[in-house]
Formats: C-alpha cells, structure tokens, sequence
C-alpha cells in the first residue's frame, strides 16, 4: 500500500512534468532521497540530471535534457507554477524548440532576471530583462518569442545568415509578426552596417540572405504594422497555455 502511495504521488507531479520529477519536488510530497534512491535502483525511476528523475510508463518529450536542465534551475518550483523570474529558455534552445533555423542547440540556454551560475558546462545562463511580451508558455515550457530570439542571437554574435533562416522560419510559420522583429532589432542595425536605429531596413537585409521570395510582402506587412502601432501577436502565434501539454 505505501508502495503505491509513493507511486501515485510521483505520478501526480510527473504526468504534468513530461515524466520528470525533481527530488525537491519529491520531498515536498513526502517521498525521502532515499526512497528516490531505492526506485531507481528497482527501475521504476531513471536518472535524467542531477536531482531529475524520469517516471518508467510515464510519456516524455523529445527534448528531455533541456527539460531536465530547465526543472534544476527552480527544482522546488512545480513547472506550471513557474514564471521568468525562475528561467525562459531562450537562444539556440528556444530556437530549436521551435523548430527554427538550423543552428545547432549544443549547449542548453536560459535567460534569467539576476545574475546565476551553473556548475554544468552545458547550460549558458543569460542575465538579461524579459518584458512579458517577449515570452510564451510553449507546450508548459517558458520560451522567449521569435523575435526575442532573433535579437538575442545577434547580440550573442552568431552568424547573420543562421539568424535570418529562424526569422524567416518564424514568420512563415506565424510565430511571429514581421513587425514584431523589426522593433526587435532596432539596437543591431548600426552594428550591422545600416542606418541605426533601422529595424525595418535589417529585416529586410536578413530576409534577402535567405532569399525567400516572400519578402516583399512581410516587409510591406511591416511598414503596415508599425504604422499602426500594433505589437499584438499573430493568430498563429504560440500562446501561453497550461502545463499539461507534450512536446512533439
């Protein structure tokens, strides 16, 4: 009977969680390290990181060690109950998680609003503001939005041909209205060899690296949307939604 108690109250925070449960988290339920320790080593749980476990039967997602990485920032704090100020993925990781571009998600990103440090040589935390436009909750995961990412991956350096490939992904998927890239990038256009201050002019300079034939109309919806002051987010757009959604 304390068996399947145990259970229960691990299913209860996993099924919600992509199969994840941290040990913080556990002994806020009642459940010691040591029964943790136990379940692991009879393979009812797996070890994912440090103080992450994954639940054998209960369903996960294809970016496990991202949510894994992203659960240990705030391991006390349930993944619905979070907010930015426990950590937004964001940069490279927030890129793949969309689905945008092709750079590499080699390391596991995350912006926060005060200054952290991680003991892991995979995880690069970004200490930067986030306004509460830019960011979404992406299938229960707290994400930075396109446009935020664009701009971030330029402050970061990375190549402007590998940044214009996830606008353009973004846009054509409806994540993001051009417009909406175009204020983001207002402060890298004079970094960039264009006029400062020349967002409209930088989106149109990276959309032309990628070639795509669509350009003269998202720049002609920009023009649109910034003449109407408009920052509202696309029918398409992701949205912030409850955390009992699965990551494809």
């Amino acid at each position: 009977m304390e068996h399947y108690a145990t259970f229960r109250r691990l299913s209860e925070i996993a099924e919600d969680q992509w199969g994840l449960v941290t040990s913080r988290q556990a002994e806020t339920a009642g459940i010691s390290r040591a029964t943790l320790q136990r379940l692991a080593g009879e393979g009812i749980l797996e070890r994912i990181a440090h103080g992450v476990y994954h639940l054998m039967g209960v369903p996960t997602s294809n970016f496990l060690e991202l949510t894994a990485a992203w659960l240990q920032l705030a391991p006390s704090v349930l993944a619905w109950n979070r907010t930015p100020e426990q950590g937004v993925i964001s940069h490279r990781s927030a890129a793949a998680l969309y689905g945008l571009g092709h750079l590499p998600a080699d390391r596991h990103d995350f912006t926060l609003p005060i200054r952290r440090q991680s003991r892991r040589h995979d995880v690069r935390l970004h200490r930067k503001p986030l306004d509460g436009n830019q960011w979404v909750a992406l299938r229960g995961l707290l994400v930075t939005r396109p446009s935020r990412i664009a701009a971030d991956l330029l402050d970061d350096g990375e190549d402007a041909g590998a940044v214009a490939q996830v606008v353009a992904d973004a846009i054509r998927a409806g994540y993001d209205y051009p417009g909406t890239f175009a204020d983001a990038l207002v402060p890298y256009a004079g970094r960039l060899g264009l006029r400062h201050g020349d967002g409209v002019g930088l989106l149109r300079w990276l959309l032309g690296l990628t070639g795509d034939p669509d350009t003269p109309r998202w720049i002609e919806e920009t023009r649109a949307q910034i003449s109407k002051g408009s920052d509202a987010k696309p029918s398409g757009v992701v949205s912030s939604v409850a955390g009992k959604a699965t990551i494809p």
